[in-house]
């Protein structure tokens, strides 16, 4: 059982969801600090400028959880995403085919941030060919609060063999508290594979978004070239 552990992101780009297409299960870990102006209520789009920021406008109070944190939808952000889109994308070869599916997905009125990302993965995921089972952190009866004992404890209600970390993880975690649980630590190391998109060179690091709209059925296997993994 290789287990997974992310924070619930909007619009995730293709490394989030190389590690979500490898793993057995994907825990999104909703009950950390929300952080202000990183990547849990934005992300980025490609433009004839070049990248453009779509964001999420929420209500909060520090230090909120990201389970607590509120859309804010006083502000008209699901329309201007939605322009913002058919503007930069209205040319991309598999716009057509997606447009209804995103009006669908912006006309919800989820009021919950983690709601809106937990959405915007889920339908990102499906366009590229990924089943792995999906759960949030928040409905699980883990409390601990050290951060490498939280990861460690979330594996183990699991009963995972192998926890599956991000290359930064090297970073922060604390391999030896894995170890004693008897579960081994594989680092992710993820390469973006350049694909066509418009406006120019390729750009990297950008959500997913702009490969599904210009690569379409592609993207799977577009995603899965650019993977490899280290053992510790």
């Amino acid at each position: 059982m290789l287990v997974t552990i992310h924070q619930p992101q909007f619009m995730p780009w293709l490394g989030y969801f190389d590690k979500m297409d490898q793993a057995d299960l994907f825990v999104l870990l909703d009950t950390v600090q929300y952080k202000k102006n990183e990547w849990q209520n934005r992300n980025r789009l490609k433009s004839a400028q070049g990248p453009q920021w779509l964001t999420v406008p929420v209500r909060f109070h520090f230090p909120a959880r990201i389970d607590e944190v509120a859309v804010n939808d006083e502000a008209p952000w699901r329309h201007k995403h939605l322009q913002a889109l058919r503007s930069n994308y209205g040319k991309a070869r598999f716009w057509e085919s997606e447009e209804d599916s995103l009006a669908d997905l912006y006309g919800g009125r989820e009021g919950l941030l983690r709601d809106v990302n937990g959405l915007t993965i889920d339908w990102l995921g499906s366009r590229l060919g990924i089943d792995t089972e999906r759960r949030w952190a928040s409905d699980l009866p883990v409390t601990e609060e050290d951060p490498t004992q939280r990861l460690v404890e979330i594996c183990r209600h699991f009963g995972a063999s192998a926890y599956l970390s991000g290359a930064e993880g090297r970073n922060y975690l604390d391999i030896s508290s894995f170890t004693a649980a008897g579960i081994d630590v594989i680092f992710q190391e993820y390469v973006p594979t350049a694909y066509p998109q418009l406006f120019g060179d390729f750009e990297t690091h950008l959500s997913a978004l702009d490969i599904v709209l210009n690569c379409g059925p592609e993207s799977p296997g577009i995603l899965r070239a650019g993977r490899d993994t280290v053992m510790e």
